[in-house]
């Protein structure tokens, strides 16, 4: 594609020019799709995800793809048959994941924006370790036609972008219903643009006072004091709301995510497409494709939907997920925007974590949640600690109101000018 030449008829596209990576979960028809798995090895997409063909309509450029957490398992991005992504302002650490190649190759400035899946966090936690804007659009906004699926019900497209002006552009163009897309939701896309300049004046803001524990570090802890200080400043209302089933938060996401990964990825079986072990034995071809992290999820997904544990963890995971979802509704009601930090703490060490899941799936402790209501969140940038690593914090708003969000977002990002 000839960009000047379509600039210069007057042709082109809103995205003309703009270079855009891709996670390796996206079908890019021709192009390989591993999901960073030896399982995938050798898989050629046959068609583009629609989030890729609408870039590209728009004039994107598309540059290649990025490294992640196998089949987006993991919240370190160490988890991949590649080997780890390494954090760009310091190599002995992690840029969080599982999107986190998409979010190295924009925090390094390699490209404008990148394309990442969020299913617990996994396009906020690393937005956060890097220093960028990371967004989570409601689910059902963006359509997840040609995404490969991990957990289907939380599985939502996102990406990355180094502000939020360009954030607003990526929407833009690839907020919309998708008929080939049964989650696509049918209705109509705010302008993301307007709201950036629109300031925060009578914006009521909530501080849910489940995700500010005692334990916090205190640098982490001061990066959101002094967002909301600026809230404040800027004209909005500040104040604490509760969001009283948060604890339960990362027990029910466990549950859900491994169990409807164990049923999305039983079609790799060696059969049809990917690796295929010495004699086509599918359980041959299972443990020498799949990586550690996959193997855990998978079993464990197993056993909580088998007989006689499906009503004991699945039905009750669900049920306390509405439980979660009501709690946000019923917030959304004296507020109009959450402020939480994104991540707990800032990027950790390489192999700090990796054999410790538990600790590794406490890395999603604030965002996970938006994922099982469904609704849109946004980490900005909001400072570094004593050791330059970078702190982000998190905005959530009610269902499809993005705008909102781009509102809160810009308005963040100008006051850290």
């Amino acid at each position: 594609m000839d960009v000047d030449a379509s600039i210069a008829a007057g042709g082109a596209g809103p995205l003309a020019g703009m270079l855009v990576a891709v996670k390796d979960n996206f079908c890019v028809a021709g192009h390989d799709t591993g999901c960073a798995s030896r399982i995938l090895e050798g898989f050629r997409a046959q068609y583009d995800a629609t989030v890729v063909r609408r870039i590209l309509d728009a004039g994107a450029i598309l540059v290649g793809r990025t490294n992640m957490d196998e089949f987006a398992m993991g919240s370190s991005n160490e988890n991949s048959a590649y080997g780890p992504v390494l954090h760009p302002l310091d190599a002995t650490r992690v840029p969080g994941g599982s999107s986190g190649g998409s979010a190295v190759a924009v925090a390094a400035g390699i490209v404008h924006a990148a394309l990442g899946s969020d299913t617990g966090g996994s396009v906020r936690q690393p937005a956060s370790f890097t220093g960028i804007v990371g967004f989570k659009p409601t689910y059902g906004r963006l359509s997840r036609y040609g995404l490969v699926a991990f957990a289907s019900s939380l599985d939502t497209v996102g990406f990355f972008a180094a502000g939020m002006e360009d954030a607003a552009r990526m929407y833009a163009v690839m907020a919309g219903h998708d008929p080939l897309d049964a989650t696509s939701a049918p209705r109509a896309v705010e302008d993301p643009l307007p709201p950036l300049s629109r300031g925060v004046a009578g914006l009521r803001i909530g501080i849910p006072e489940e995700y500010v524990p005692g334990s916090l570090d205190p640098e982490i802890r001061a990066a959101l004091d002094r967002a909301a200080e600026a809230f404040r400043a800027g004209g909005a209302s500040v104040r604490r709301v509760s969001l009283p089933h948060a604890k339960y938060t990362i027990p029910v996401y466990t549950i859900i995510a491994m169990a409807e990964a164990s049923s999305n990825l039983s079609r790799y079986d060696g059969v049809r497409y990917g690796h295929r072990a010495a004699g086509g034995v599918m359980a041959a071809t299972r443990s020498e494709g799949f990586g550690p992290e996959v193997k855990r999820r998978v079993m464990l997904g197993t056993y909580a939907l088998s007989a006689g544990y499906y009503d004991a963890y699945y039905r009750k995971a669900q049920r306390v997920r509405r439980l979660i979802s009501e709690d946000f509704t019923r917030a959304f009601e004296d507020v109009d925007v959450l402020l939480t930090l994104t991540a707990p703490g800032t990027a950790f060490s390489l192999g700090e974590k990796i054999d410790d899941p538990l600790q590794m799936y406490l890395s999603d402790t604030f965002t996970a949640s938006a994922n099982l209501a469904g609704i849109p969140g946004v980490s900005v940038p909001a400072g570094t600690d004593a050791r330059g690593l970078p702190i982000g914090v998190q905005l959530l708003a009610r269902h499809f109101d993005e705008g909102g969000l781009f509102a809160a977002g810009a308005f963040l990002e100008a006051a850290r000018r």
